[in-house]
């Protein structure tokens, strides 16, 4: 239920009908635009908002443009072929076709798209004709221009065909007329003829009409020219005519043909001309929507208003194009605060408050996208009724203040929890003090029945009256005291003060006239508007400060993000060290166990005493629980993440390694005994020599080994150095490049290959090869995995599918 009757022209949605108009393509989006209704009904609500919103999307971000082109109106056409007898003519027929054309390109472009993302679309070509047979028939007849084609009927083809055969004949005689004419002096030397009534005429002066024979059809408007037709083209003009009007019949019984196939389909194509005023109807609201920023916003079946930013859509289009910006209004309505009261001074946007409310519920629920911020929430009003403006009537007897009453009148009788109620100027118009204690009245009448209602006011009795009444809360309209101007800002929860006196003395009303005003009003009205200007001056600084404090603690709250997320990163990159300083220490006690295993049989190989080997494999076994202890107890992760931290710039370790070790030093890997020699530094690697065996280290795993322990230890070593190196240089004079571990055990095989790799490495050579066959790959398996986890060997593949492919396994060392 809507109140009063010409609602639409109280709020200026007639303005936004016209700005829909505007941009529709012809006669169908514009009758939709008409036939906008408002509607209560929340499930039609959602689809026409969908509608709308999934329009909206399409133009706004779908990279192919809404193929919007040939949009005519057939339906009077159609109404008529109704009767048998009648048909369609040409142009009628050539703007069916690309009405349907558009329609079979719209269906085809909305079909393209998910069904999911756009299902009121989809729902509106449901059930849609694509009209094929009919196109197919219209192009069997027409050409691309809209007339018929010569062999739209072999009678048409023939009847033109004798058409420019007599018309050829008779230019042929008439140009041989007119050349003897001019040739005689009747005519001029550059005259042409002429066609009039469809006749071939030759233009000629009066003075000689009588020397060419003929028929005058006309003369110029000075009779200075006669137009004749000669007697030898007469008979054939006529049979031109004669022609002319059998095509005429024959292309009105093809036409009628035609109609006769079209006319079963008159309903499908109702449907498509219903479906092209709705597709011009949605893009005209998706533009009006993207011209004026509105958006979907959520919505809820229940009576509420939560709008944030919410703007008049007219008086932001009229501000927009003086280059203004508009103040957004933040409202909100709820059971809790069902109706709000607004004060404040004149001029400061309480009627603009009021209009922008009942506009954009309107215009919601008529299916309209409204100029919101995506985070407001709306509802749904069964009933709005609105008392804005004068409705004073000479013809009916009507004053202001009795067209306000006959609106209260109504209002009370017929308001309820679902009604919205829009008031301007509560109580006004008649004496101040009955007019105030009737609208109090009225409110509480209001309260009652449970509306909802926004209502302006400037009577104090009122703002007393909704402090204290449950479900009613005040309103106000900032105004800047400092610079005597409006904020057209509301704030709800508070009355506002009419800034009578200050307006006045910005007027320039003398101060005496304004001083005796205030002692006839009294000193406790003055004092009660003035505590009002003073609680809306410190509201406005604690909302300032509410504001600062806001921002600080989000900026807090960014930094605390700020270092937690640090902080993960910290440990993280903690776990990273000590998982990579673990894996550094397995490392280093792999390469450690296999050289000393190495230097064990070595001298297991020189008959040394087997006292000596046990001792050295209990050194061993307690150097392995030693690094195991420390890898346990994290302490050489601690010792690496200890450096990790230190800032120090990266050219200091590198300057510092280069310092101490240098090319000739003596220098042995960290946790082990094997002393060697630095022959060559390279960067951060160096090339060492243990004895005959050459290898690439890093500076960080060498320490320096002091000239007093390289002597101790040559000493400790004299007696098995020497046997050692001969039989170095013997296995490299009789060391096999191949091992064959074909038909052995597991285990037997495994041994077997570690003292091959490890002879491999200590003589130096570059690659070899270990035949194991293919089988199961059990020991293929078992031998590359021991491979894995040699230091010294830089790679291992199959051998080449000519020398045994899988069977062969090619090792290649650093």
């Amino acid at each position: 239920m809507l109140y009063p009757e010409h609602i639409e022209q109280k709020i200026d949605f007639t303005t936004i009908r016209q700005l829909l108009k505007n941009k529709c393509i012809n006669s169908l989006g514009e009758e939709r635009v008409d036939a906008i209704q408002f509607s209560s009904d929340y499930a039609e609500i959602q689809k026409l908002l969908g509608q709308t919103d999934e329009m909206l999307r399409i133009i706004t971000t779908d990279s192919e443009e809404l193929p919007i082109g040939d949009f005519f109106d057939i339906r009077e056409a159609f109404m008529r072929i109704r009767i048998e007898g009648l048909f369609l003519d040409e142009l009628e027929v050539f703007n069916l076709r690309r009405s349907l054309e558009a329609v079979r390109s719209l269906v085809s472009f909305i079909s393209r798209h998910e069904v999911e993302t756009y299902p009121f679309l989809h729902e509106l070509i449901t059930g849609l004709e694509n009209f094929s047979d009919i196109i197919k028939q219209i192009d069997r007849i027409l050409d691309k221009f809209g007339k018929i084609k010569d062999n739209a009927s072999p009678e048409l083809g023939r009847i033109r065909k004798d058409i420019i055969h007599v018309q050829s004949s008779v230019s042929k005689t008439l140009n041989a007329i007119l050349r003897q004419a001019q040739a005689d002096g009747y005519v001029d030397k550059d005259t042409a003829p002429s066609m009039r009534d469809g006749r071939l005429v030759i233009p000629v002066s009066p003075m000689y009409k009588r020397k060419i024979g003929g028929i005058v059809h006309d003369e110029s408007a000075t009779g200075k020219t006669v137009y004749i037709e000669p007697q030898q083209v007469v008979e054939a003009n006529n049979r031109i005519r004669e022609l002319e009007n059998e095509e005429r019949r024959e292309i009105i019984r093809i036409l009628t043909e035609f109609t006769n196939f079209v006319r079963p389909y008159t309903e499908q194509i109702f449907a498509s001309q219903h479906f092209l005023a709705e597709i011009d109807f949605l893009r005209a609201k998706a533009l009006f929507a993207i011209e004026i920023n509105a958006i979907k916003p959520r919505i809820e079946d229940t009576c509420q208003l939560d709008w944030v930013k919410a703007v008049h859509p007219i008086l932001f289009l009229s501000l927009k194009k003086h280059g203004k910006e508009i103040v957004p209004l933040n409202i909100t309505l709820n059971r809790q605060q069902r109706i709000l009261l607004i004060s404040g001074p004149n001029a400061g946007g309480k009627s603009v408050c009021l209009k922008t409310v009942v506009l954009l519920q309107y215009m919601l629920q008529c299916g309209l996208l409204i100029p919101v911020h995506d985070s407001s929430s709306t509802g749904v009003f069964e009933r709005i009724f609105i008392d804005i403006g004068d409705e004073q009537s000479i013809e009916n007897d009507l004053s202001t203040y009795s067209s306000h009453l006959l609106n209260m009148k109504f209002f009370i009788r017929n308001s309820n929890a679902q009604t919205l109620l829009l008031i301007d100027e509560f109580g006004t118009g008649t004496e101040p003090q009955i007019g105030g204690a009737i609208a109090e009245a009225c409110l509480e009448r209001f309260n009652q029945n449970k509306a909802f209602g926004v209502i302006t006011t400037h009577y104090t009795n009122l703002k007393h009256y909704a402090e204290d009444a449950e479900g009613i809360v005040n309103g106000a309209m900032l105004y800047d005291r400092q610079h005597l101007q409006p904020l057209f800002q509301l704030a709800i929860g508070r009355p506002g003060s009419s800034f009578a006196v200050e307006i006045a003395r910005k007027i320039g009303l003398p101060e005496d006239l304004i001083q005796e005003a205030a002692e006839k009003v009294g000193t406790e009205h003055m004092d009660y508007d003035k505590h009002l200007q003073d609680i809306v001056r410190d509201k406005r600084y604690w909302e300032n400060k509410r504001q600062q404090i806001r921002v600080k603690e989000k900026r807090l709250q960014e930094t605390l993000d700020k270092y937690e997320s640090e902080l993960n990163d910290v440990n993280k990159q903690r776990k990273e060290i000590l998982s990579k300083a673990k894996s550094e220490a397995h490392t280093l006690l792999s390469e450690a166990n296999a050289k000393i295993e190495n230097t064990i049989r070595e001298i297991k190989e020189a008959d040394a005493e087997k006292e000596r080997t046990r001792n050295a494999r209990k050194t061993l076994e307690q150097f392995k629980e030693q690094v195991l202890q420390e890898d346990e107890t994290n302490v050489i992760p601690k010792k690496l993440l200890k450096n990790k931290k230190q800032k120090a710039p990266k050219s200091q370790p590198q300057a510092h390694d280069k310092q101490e070790l240098k090319e000739g030093d003596n220098v042995r890997l960290k946790g082990q005994t094997a002393t060697g020699t630095i022959m060559e530094l390279q960067g951060k690697q160096a090339i060492v020599a243990f004895g005959q065996l050459k290898s690439t280290v890093s500076l960080n795993k060498l320490e320096k080994v002091s000239n007093n322990q390289l002597k101790k230890e040559t000493r400790k070593y004299e007696s098995v150095s020497q046997p050692v190196s001969e039989d170095v240089r013997k296995r490299k004079l009789t060391f096999k490049s191949e091992i064959d571990v074909r038909g052995m055990r597991g285990d037997e095989a495994l041994q077997a290959v570690t003292y091959f790799i490890d002879d491999a490495i200590m003589v130096g050579i570059a690659s070899v090869r270990i035949l194991h066959g293919t089988g199961t790959g059990a020991l293929r398996q078992m031998i590359r995995q021991y491979l894995s986890t040699v230091y010294g060997v830089r790679h291992f593949h199959d051998e080449h599918v000519q020398f045994g492919g899988a069977g062969i396994t090619v090792v290649e060392f650093e």
